[in-house]
């Protein structure tokens, strides 16, 4: 999905169940075991044995702790016998495998935070990033992605970004039918045009329907913009804040942070459903997934998006 991850098939060739040994986890690696150890050692700060040894046990820990019995467990876990088993429990946990464990995520210290992950999954622990980051890349995903679709349609007859292949699709009702691709990005763009100016006090932006090309120029306009308010709202730690709209009758109060909420939510429904009036106007579209999003800016941070 995302491109080859070297490291990923290292770990996969080391905690495969058919291999046992540092030969054989080479061979599944396609390396020799000399290349495998300093590889592994290197990138994931420990050797391919002893990862293979710890994550073993914490898998051995979780199973214990769902019912299973010492010996099945010990024997599932590579070990020659029950006593060689029990005696690597205690070194690791420091209480015998028959005790059960204390907590449900036996974690045994790791220098690269890849855990094992119930039922059958890892866990690899990046940097603990705050809750505000997250709330970023759901907001920089988001343009992004509007103008990759804005993008699309623009190769688009006009009369295409008009047809009305979502007949009776609405979204909000104030915002009344989005019966074509045109109807749907212009609202989609429209959202933070308005919010944008509730916030910031200015006047509010007339409601139309725009061709791709005009549609750009407005979401170029307001993408910085939008992004400039959420960067501050977010430094100012004003997300509690209130905004008191007195054009609505009687006046509505809204907390700064539902107001964004509200728009990541509805702007995510509206992406899709661009989506989906371009595949039924004949054309190919992606999935418009986050984590490809991401990695791709990991990886290319300054490349063109397909």
């Amino acid at each position: 999905m995302t491109g080859r991850d070297r490291l990923r098939e290292l770990i996969e060739a080391v905690l495969d169940d058919d291999h046992p040994t540092l030969g054989a986890m080479a061979s599944g690696a396609w390396a020799s075991p000399e290349h495998l150890t300093r590889q592994v050692s290197r990138r994931a700060g420990e050797p391919p044995v002893t990862l293979r040894r710890r994550v073993l046990l914490e898998r051995a820990a979780w199973r214990l702790g769902e019912g299973a019995s010492v010996t099945d467990v010990a024997f599932e876990s590579g070990y020659e016998s029950v006593e060689g088993f029990s005696r690597a429990f205690g070194r690791a946990f420091g209480h015998p495998p028959s005790e059960r464990p204390a907590t449900p995520r036996p974690w045994l210290p790791a220098p690269n935070g890849i855990h094992f992950h119930p039922p059958e999954s890892l866990w690899i622990a990046g940097e603990q990033e705050p809750a505000h980051v997250v709330f970023a890349q759901l907001v920089e995903h988001d343009l992004d992605d509007t103008r990759h679709l804005i993008q699309l349609a623009e190769g688009l007859d006009v009369r295409d970004q008009r047809r009305e292949v979502l007949a009776g699709t609405v979204v909000l009702s104030w915002d009344g039918e989005e019966p074509s691709l045109a109807h749907v990005l212009s609202r989609h763009v429209q959202g933070k045009e308005v919010w944008a100016a509730a916030i910031l006090g200015e006047d509010q932006p007339r409601a139309q329907v725009d061709d791709a090309a005009t549609l750009l120029e407005r979401h170029d306009a307001i993408a910085p913009r939008w992004l400039a308010l959420v960067r501050d709202l977010d430094q100012r730690r004003a997300w509690g804040d209130r905004l008191i709209d007195a054009l609505c009758d009687p006046p509505e109060s809204f907390v700064l942070s539902s107001v964004l909420t509200h728009v990541i939510t509805y702007s995510a429904h509206r992406r899709q459903l661009a989506r989906h009036a371009l595949r039924l106007l004949g054309h190919r579209v992606d999935e418009g997934d986050p984590i490809t999003w991401w990695h791709d800016r990991l990886h290319d941070p300054a490349g063109d998006r397909p």
